[in-house]
């Protein structure tokens, strides 16, 4: 099988037909859990003057090129098929969420928006800005472009300024207040380009990546050092087959197990591994329990979107997020057009939401309904756009506690949406400034005669779009409309948050040779959407522990 990426060696577990496979593998400088929007980053630039294995339990984005491409955005997301690249939750708060299994994250099923954090948010994390700039430029010579703005996204533009989101900024990477332009993942053709496009810098000689490799625990010893220090992963291979990783001992004192599965799995797969809050871990029957670590699944958060559709008399170009406005209030207002779905995909997707709901005995009414009325014969191009409002932050926080103890299934998560009165007044004014987009006359060629804002936010109501309730109340009440259509926006991030679970540096506190680098590390998602950020993230604490490698390497030589 021939591999996009000659350069990188990449073994894929589920086509391997050596059955003598050795249980212990080589030995590594680094181990990074998780191929993702980090991962791939992070260990292109530790490749660099040390070996790295990443082990990637989903499989490759290059397998089936074309379900990466702009037309097949919602398909490829709606895929929740046991072999497809998106595995579906449902959150605690009946909201519905996908996490991503493949090499590349969550950069091959997300709208692919590129758009820098905020300033105030780099300050508040201590970063460098100099060295934050720099990486954000080493990702986007890889993945960005500046995206064609057609007549939808440019109508879209013109409501965003009539509604006095303003100033107009043009093209920008930036955060900037105001209507603007960002970036994309997607080039002029179509074609997506992922994180997974970054291990095109790493140094073939010192690399490896597994992919349908699923890490069920981090090994821990105390042996020589007064705190647990980690040294190895057991992971297992798509036919069922369990492998030990191991770091390599003699080389350097500075190897490391780093984990990048992202804000559900990173937390998940520390409380698997003993290192969580002892009652919980107890009570699930961990053993051994290597450090009773309270905020571990702590500080779960997901930026609540609530969409508003609008039916066309005219035809849309596909497009996803170009156009966005940057409020002074806390929501961000974002929209795309003419989205195809696939009405059998919908259909199953809806099915395996069924499943997931009689697993866990909760009420399906609502979509059984919904999924007779569906033709299976049929598959539906929109004739719309679709313009949503993303409350920034958020302020509102969860948790995350295990279900059971496979690494595969996914844990309870509860991301209490709207909980902080902020974050619904938030919503309630973003919801506000859609309607004035709605009803301006740089959008009015792309809504019928006589429509108006405020009435098309209710179209939505009759959808299965999460399990929440309805309120009769929703239909005039902006602030029970916000509670009863919740959606994810898929910016889920906590649970190893720095100061509480990793110190500065993403070291793990209370324990040696481990770090957490992904997004479970935020206090809050950044910007607009986080998948820049968290890209740069992977190459900016990539060059921090290259940096401290260099440095110990120049010392043990000068002694």
């Amino acid at each position: 099988m021939k591999s996009p990426l000659p350069s990188i060696k990449i073994i894929i577990f589920s086509f391997m037909k050596d059955a003598t496979l050795a249980p212990k593998l080589s030995q590594f400088d680094y181990i990074i859990i998780g191929g993702g929007t980090a991962g791939c980053a992070l260990a292109a630039t530790l490749s660099r003057n040390a070996t790295v294995l990443v082990l990637e339990r989903g499989g490759s984005p290059y397998d089936n090129p074309s379900a990466t491409d702009i037309g097949n955005f919602a398909n490829t997301l709606l895929n929740s098929t046991p072999n497809s690249w998106s595995q579906l939750f449902i959150s605690e708060d009946g909201v519905f969420n996908s996490r991503a299994r493949v090499l590349g994250g969550g950069t091959v099923l997300n709208a692919g928006f590129y758009s820098r954090a905020e300033d105030s948010f780099v300050e508040e994390t201590g970063w460098d800005r100099n060295e934050v700039e720099a990486a954000y430029e080493w990702v986007e010579r890889k993945v960005a472009f500046e995206p064609q703005v057609k007549g939808w996204q440019s109508a879209f533009r013109d409501g965003l300024l009539e509604a006095g989101v303003t100033p107009y900024n043009g093209f920008t990477y930036g955060h900037v207040y105001g209507t603007k332009i960002g970036g994309t993942i997607f080039d002029r053709d179509g074609h997506r380009h992922t994180a997974a496009n970054l291990l095109e810098y790493a140094n073939a000689n010192t690399i490896v990546v597994y992919l349908h490799a699923s890490v069920h625990k981090i090994l821990f010893t105390t042996k020589g050092s007064p705190r647990p220090k980690a040294y190895g992963v057991i992971f297992r291979d798509a036919n069922g087959v369990f492998h030990t990783a191991e770091l390599a001992t003699q080389s350097n004192t500075l190897n490391e197990v780093i984990l990048s599965a992202g804000a559900i799995a990173s937390p998940q797969l520390l409380m698997l591994s003993g290192v969580g809050p002892l009652a919980h871990l107890t009570a699930h029957a961990i053993n051994p329990i290597i450090l009773d670590h309270p905020m571990v699944g702590q500080g779960m958060g997901d930026n609540p979107m609530n969409p508003v559709f609008i039916p066309s008399p005219e035809s849309v170009e596909v497009s996803l997020v170009q156009a966005v406005g940057i409020p002074k209030f806390g929501s961000y207002i974002e929209g795309g057009s003419a989205l195809s779905v696939s009405i059998s995909l919908t259909r199953a997707f809806l099915h395996g939401v069924l499943d997931l709901l009689d697993k866990e005995k909760l009420p399906t009414e609502s979509i059984s309904k919904f999924l007779k009325s569906l033709d299976l014969q049929l598959n539906v191009t929109t004739k719309a756009g679709v313009i949503i409002q993303k409350v920034s932050g958020p302020l509102s926080r969860g948790h995350l506690k295990l279900r059971n103890t496979n690494p595969d299934d996914n844990p309870s998560v509860t991301f209490n949406y709207y909980q902080d009165p902020k974050d619904l007044n938030n919503c309630i004014e973003g919801l506000s400034a859609i309607v004035k987009v709605i009803d301006s006359k740089g959008y009015s060629k792309y809504k019928y005669p006589g429509v108006n804002g405020r009435g098309l936010l209710n179209l939505i109501l009759a959808l299965p779009i999460n399990l929440r309730p309805r309120h009769i109340t929703s239909t005039f009440d902006l602030k029970q409309y916000c509670i009863d259509t919740t959606m994810t926006i898929y910016h889920y991030h906590g649970g190893c948050q720095v100061g509480k679970v990793v110190d500065n540096d993403y070291k793990l506190l209370g324990i040696d040779a481990l770090r957490v680098i992904d997004a479970s590390t935020f206090l809050k998602s950044p910007g607009t959407n986080p998948q820049a950020t968290i890209m740069m993230l992977g190459r900016y604490m990539g060059q921090t522990i290259v940096r401290e490698r260099e440095a110990s390497q120049g010392k043990q030589e000068r002694t």
